[in-house]
């Protein structure tokens, strides 16, 4: 390579949003090169959904999103959507089904989209350098300079989808809000998001030998709450009702949880008291919940009376009350090693909504999960590298 080889158009980073983005760029006849330190592009993509890639989500919405800034999404969304990918799935041959709440996963394998993505781009003549450090990137009057393990290059406009912080054994770094800093921009609070829970200190050793056990509840906090399933872990609580519910908690907050949403709890005791009066409360209850979890329960939440026939209406009722609104206060979360997402990133105020172009820096986008925008568990994450990459590539 040259010393300085000069071209339109650099993208750091070929997951989801780079890659989308770079080929869009392309086909508007720009010259384009796309950098990764790894070995192979889309790693997350690979890993993502079992294998299958939770590409979108038919019901995909601004509402799906956080950030400090809840409307900036709303323009990119709108403008490249999820039916708007999915035709693009289509058009490429990928046999895809839908799951529970909206989900599309791949029929075969994620790396059907990793294929798709680099077709489209080796079809749009963007070059593509893997296995590349980024030392250092400068602005210098008119382009933007990249110093890379494999030289040097000179660009005029400069797309940064680096990522975020999660996942750091696949190499994830906190290089774009590097990036994004040394040009000025401020970077709002990055936290795991996504993410399993553990155990507090007093409920590990007790709670620890319910690993594997399943329940739908509802999940709350800080206003939010999801209706999914949780899992039990030696290490805390997991399943898609905690993961989407960790991305509103932070440290020290309690965990609403009911254990059987949409159940009458009151209502199945009494008439069990009617009819089986000599039965434990829990041994009906074994009958809604899994009889590992009532066992457990049991320990923690019983009154005394042995027989529903004990039992008046109020105790009845506080017992119920106690199920559809357990209380939990997790230890912590298990952090960015098993994390999904970063939550937080590149402050979205200093961004063209539409271009994601910086109002401080022409020429320099931000894209994907480098920026404040973190979605719902259910491939909406996905669905914002796809939309926010889009917008970039179209504009820059």
């Amino acid at each position: 390579m040259p010393a300085a080889s000069k071209i339109d158009l650099m993208v750091l980073g070929a997951g989801a949003a780079g890659m989308i983005c770079a080929a869009e760029a392309g086909k508007r006849g720009l010259s384009v090169t796309i950098l990764d330190h790894a070995r192979a592009p889309g790693e997350k993509i690979r890993i993502s959904g079992g294998g299958r890639c939770n590409f979108t989500n038919l019901h995909c919405s601004p509402e799906n999103f956080l950030s400090e800034n809840p409307r900036f999404a709303i323009s990119a969304l709108k403008s490249f959507t999820q039916h708007d990918f999915i035709e693009r799935v289509k058009a490429h041959g990928i046999a895809y089904h839908e799951k529970t709440l909206g989900q599309l996963f791949c029929d075969n394998s994620a790396r059907d989209i990793i294929e798709m993505l680099t077709d489209d781009m080796r079809a749009a003549g963007v070059r593509l350098e893997l296995s590349t450090e980024i030392f250092e990137v400068g602005h210098r009057d008119t382009h933007f300079e990249i110093r890379t393990s494999n030289g040097v290059w000179h660009a005029e406009r400069l797309v940064v989808a680096t990522g975020g912080k999660s996942i750091p054994k696949m190499g994830a770094t906190g290089l774009g809000y590097d990036i994004a800093r040394q040009f000025g921009h401020s970077v709002t609070e990055t936290r795991a998001g996504l993410v399993p829970f553990t155990w507090a200190s007093h409920m590990a050793e007790s709670w620890k030998s319910l690993s594997g056990v399943s329940v739908d509840v509802k999940a709350g906090c800080s206003g939010a709450s999801f209706r999914e399933a949780m899992l039990l872990t030696h290490r805390g609580l997991s399943g898609p009702a905690m993961l989407q519910i960790s991305s509103y908690w932070r440290d020290g907050e309690r965990l609403q949880i009911d254990l059987a949403p949409d159940t009458d709890v009151t209502a199945i005791l009494k008439q069990a008291r009617s009819d089986r009066p000599k039965a434990s409360p829990w041994s009906v209850l074994a009958d809604v919940l899994p009889r590992r979890l009532t066992q457990k329960l049991e320990q923690e939440l019983a009154s005394g009376a042995k027989r529903l026939a004990d039992m008046g209406n109020s105790a009845i009722e506080d017992l119920a009350q106690r199920l559809h609104g357990f209380g939990v206060v997790p230890g912590g979360t298990e952090g960015y090693r098993t994390a999904e997402v970063t939550l937080g990133g590149v402050d979205t105020t200093e961004l063209n909504q539409k271009t994601m172009e910086s109002r401080l820096v022409p020429g320099l986008h931000f894209i994907g999960e480098v920026v404040d925008v973190t979605g719902h568990l259910g491939g909406h994450n996905f669905q914002w590298a796809w939309s926010s990459g889009v917008a970039a590539g179209r504009f820059v």
